[in-house]
């Protein structure tokens, strides 16, 4: 058949007879496992992995992969067994084969999670050979290349997840020419009125441009040969999804976009390439802040070059990547290039390397993910190319995604220098943990042994890897401290009726457990401790068979203030230490402290199955906040002179407003941290000391 003998060919010229011999029996192995089947379009089936074959022979990959391509769907459409093929073509190519199988589509109960646990498959694919990525996007090309043939619907879902999951891979793979055809054929697809508007206007916009271009390009040319440089120049295009995209994120005019020209210059040597720069910069002036270095400072997915904007004649903007032919090579083909270039490993880009690390990345962030749709949310964020490249104190450079802050650095340093982290360095000044860093910055964690994860850095982190670990460590603090407080209130009331958890015979708790459909005790004190069952309840089950009702107990139970995520504070009332208390068991949230008198709570104020009588521990640290209204007569500086009067009682305004009573007496609401009572009435007796003060109210329900 001329197909596999063209591509057979085409392989001979880097691959030797015994391995082309290879792929052809694959192939004949495929042709005969599919006979019979043909695609949508008709064709007898076989074409589509001769096809696929045929894309990863342009990027030169191995014989193992162009065989696992022949063989991709034999696993899942033939029913011939992994096994089979082992005896057959080896382990290796089983094993790739394997791989990608794994990768179609299953069935799931919604899209979404279809999408979410498709790419844990791929993820783990990836792990163990990462040829079963290139052979699956390969094979995704292929697809992309003939969707005609499909519905609409089926069509734009396919151009959808294309777009949201394989683009970005391609992109982070640094395979630039797949992931272009991806966008495009994509954009095609989800929108084709919109990619044949701009599509017409490119090929007219081109041909109004096309003299322009080849003036910059004639320069370019003699300013090269005039340095004796040797080097290609050429006019770089812009793709449709790439242009469609700059115009809805940029708000720009297409005429706008179609304004800069781009060229690309390729040299023989790395040197070269920045003594092109310089030549450049002499013949037209650079545009300050435009100029990138990705060959002293690649991106994560190995890309190099030299980027810069210049001022062209009559002040067109001109777009110039400077790079060698390895660098271009990278470029289009990204991880694939590797293949090409692994017999001068030493001169090798570390790419490979880097893809590796960043599928590491993945799978540990699979393993801390709650479940696929928090894993394919945070490895979302992460396909995202945007960087900044920062430095560790000792001049090591990490890059991040654009947007990270200080608590990103922390846990892409270590887990557990992010979840001990209290503040951090920038450039040696002291930041906020959650400043966006800038490329170039020097960061520093400060850390703390004992320090926990805030619950409040998911609301700026912006990668996956921290995103998870704080919700995993959040967890788990939460966790421990449901359990610890629910062990304190089941033995408060035990502890009433002469009992305590210990002394409860271990085949009574079981039955209870088994009642309550729970494995551990500590499940059973987590859910006392979330307010999700009453202490009272379950005292009264364990102490009487027979379910009989029994007296409240006596004695409030003591809080020290730092039981943490599972003890708040109402918001309605406010209360502080030294104020009479009591809890109220919400479900899921555990326990919420009220002040004895509070409104809110009056209804339930007194059964012992919702409520339970609380008091202050001794030295409680921290501080509370308290809302004080304060009616004074208008005066100059008034807001002056009640700031230096909380401040002179060791208080601090933590907010505050004003209104106008009449035009004599204002009224002033004040948001003060105060460490007690006693602190309170100090700050209190301070602010009655300033002149005109009429009255003073601490604000309750």
């Amino acid at each position: 058949m001329p197909g596999i003998e063209a591509l057979a060919e085409r392989l001979s010229t880097y691959l030797g007879p015994e391995q082309v011999n290879l792929v052809r029996r694959a192939y004949f192995y495929a042709e005969q496992a599919h006979d019979g089947q043909r695609r949508r379009s008709g064709e007898p089936y076989v074409t589509h992995p001769l096809a696929v074959a045929s894309i990863l022979a342009d990027m030169h990959m191995d014989h193992q992969s162009l065989m696992a391509a022949m063989l991709h769907d034999v696993i899942e459409d033939t029913g011939i067994a992994k096994e089979a093929l082992c005896q057959q073509f080896g382990e290796t190519v089983a094993e790739l084969v394997d791989g990608v199988s794994k990768l179609t589509q299953m069935n799931f109960e919604t899209k979404a999670e279809a999408q979410a646990e498709n790419f844990q498959k791929m993820a783990m694919a990836m792990a163990r050979d990462i040829r079963v990525i290139l052979v699956k996007l390969a094979d995704r090309l292929h697809n992309m290349r003939t969707l005609e043939v499909l519905s609409g619907e089926k069509r734009r879902r396919i151009a959808k997840e294309t777009l949201e999951i394989y683009a970005p891979i391609a992109n982070r793979l640094g395979m630039h020419t797949v992931r272009v055809e991806f966008e495009d054929l994509g954009f095609k697809a989800m929108h084709p009125m919109r990619s044949s508007l701009i599509h017409r206007a490119v090929k007219s916009a081109r041909g109004n441009r096309k003299e322009i271009v080849a003036k910059i390009e004639h320069s370019l040319a003699n300013c090269l040969a005039a340095d004796g440089i040797e080097g290609e120049v050429s006019g770089r295009q812009k793709h449709l999804y790439g242009i469609y995209k700059k115009m809805r994120g940029k708000r720009r005019a297409f005429t706008e976009i179609m304004d800069v020209y781009a060229f690309r210059i390729i040299v023989d040597k790395v040197d070269t390439c920045y003594r092109v720069l310089g030549a450049v910069h002499n013949l037209y002036k650079p545009l300050p802040g435009r100029f990138k270095d990705y060959i002293a400072i690649p991106k994560a997915n190995g890309y190099q070059s030299l980027h810069t904007t210049l001022f062209g004649m009559h002040g067109v903007p001109i777009e110039i990547q400077i790079r060698t032919r390895e660098m271009e090579e990278m470029a289009n083909n990204g991880i694939a290039a590797h293949w090409l270039y692994k017999s001068n490993e030493h001169d090798q880009p570390n790419s490979h390397a880097r893809a590796r690390q960043w599928v590491k990345g993945i799978l540990e962030l699979q393993q801390r993910a709650g479940n696929s749709l928090e894993f394919i949310e945070s490895v979302k964020i992460d396909l995202f190319p945007d960087e900044v490249y920062v430095f560790t104190p000792k001049g090591r450079i990490m890059e991040l995604p654009k947007g990270s802050t200080a608590v990103d650095f922390a846990y892409a340093v270590h887990t557990d220098v992010g979840n001990s982290c209290i503040a951090c360095r920038i450039n040696r000044r002291l930041a906020p943990l959650s400043e966006p860093l800038q490329s170039g910055s020097t960061v520093e964690i400060v850390s703390a042994p004992g320090a926990r994860p805030n619950p409040a850095w998911l609301n700026f982190v912006v990668t996956g890897k921290a995103r998870t670990h704080i919700r995993h460590a959040l967890k788990q603090q939460r966790r421990s401290e449901s359990i610890s407080l629910g062990e304190r209130l089941l033995n408060k009331v035990l502890t009433g009726f002469d009992s305590s958890l210990e002394r409860i015979p271990q085949e009574r708790i079981q039955a209870i457990l088994s009642e309550y459909r729970l494995e551990l005790t500590e499940d059973l004190l987590e859910d006392i401790g979330l307010g999700n069952r009453m202490a009272y309840v379950v005292a009264r089950r364990l102490l009487s068979a027979e379910g009989e009702p029994l007296p409240a107990p006596e004695g409030p139970l003591a809080i020290r203030g730092t039981e943490g995520l599972v003890l708040s504070y109402a918001k309605c009332c406010t209360p502080i230490p030294g104020d009479p208390i009591v809890g109220h068991l919400s479900a899921g949230k555990g326990m919420v402290v009220h002040l004895e008198n509070c409104r809110n709570i009056s209804e339930i104020r007194h059964n012992p199955e919702k409520c339970v009588q609380l008091s202050w521990a001794k030295d409680i640290p921290g501080e509370f906040n308290v809302e004080l209204r304060v009616e004074l007569e208008h005066q100059r500086g008034l807001i002056a002179l009640l700031a230096s009067s909380v401040n002179a009682a060791d208080g601090n305004i933590e907010k505050i407003s004003m209104d106008e009573r009449d035009g004599r007496i204002s009224v002033v609401q004040l948001v003060v941290s105060v460490h007690d009572r006693v602190h309170l009435a100090r700050v209190i007796k301070k602010l009655r000391t300033l002149t005109g003060v009429v009255r003073i109210t601490r604000m309750r329900t």
